[in-house]
């Protein structure tokens, strides 16, 4: 990473409300929210958002659920990042609410049948060969 891309990723995780981070930068408690977080900046480098539209987009969602009664203590700031994420996709036409709830469900029923200790595999539709995805 050159130190003008390194200059770059400080002004973009500096314009994220409230994104918890350490010293060497953002912080995940779950490989999922790792892959949320990535996937929303390959979104935006992609074209599909603007940072800017990005940040302003997860403000209104912390907002939202701020005034909802919600503690501001961190703990789903996740959850909230990635219903952002869900509602730029769809509102830019990349998938649907409903391809969304089926991906969402294929997944909490690969969870449920899956042994403890064990990866989660999605199967393929309508296989019983898994994917070689793990779960987020």
């Amino acid at each position: 990473m050159t130190q003008h891309d390194r200059m770059q990723a400080s002004k973009i995780l500096a314009a994220l409300p409230q994104l918890p981070r350490d010293e060497g930068g953002p912080v995940f408690a779950e490989p999922w929210q790792a892959q949320a977080f990535a996937l929303a900046v390959k979104l935006s480098d992609q074209g599909h958002f603007t940072w800017k539209e990005w940040a302003a987009a997860l403000a209104d969602e912390l907002k939202s659920a701020a005034d909802q009664g919600e503690p501001d203590d961190g703990s789903h700031y996740y959850e909230h990042w990635l219903t952002t994420l869900e509602r730029l996709v769809t509102a830019r036409g990349l998938s649907n609410s409903a391809a969304l709830l089926a991906c969402k469900e294929a997944w909490a029923d690969a969870y449920r049948h899956t042994p403890h200790g064990k990866p989660v595999e999605l199967r393929r539709r309508g296989t019983t060969a898994p994917q070689n995805k793990k779960s987020p």
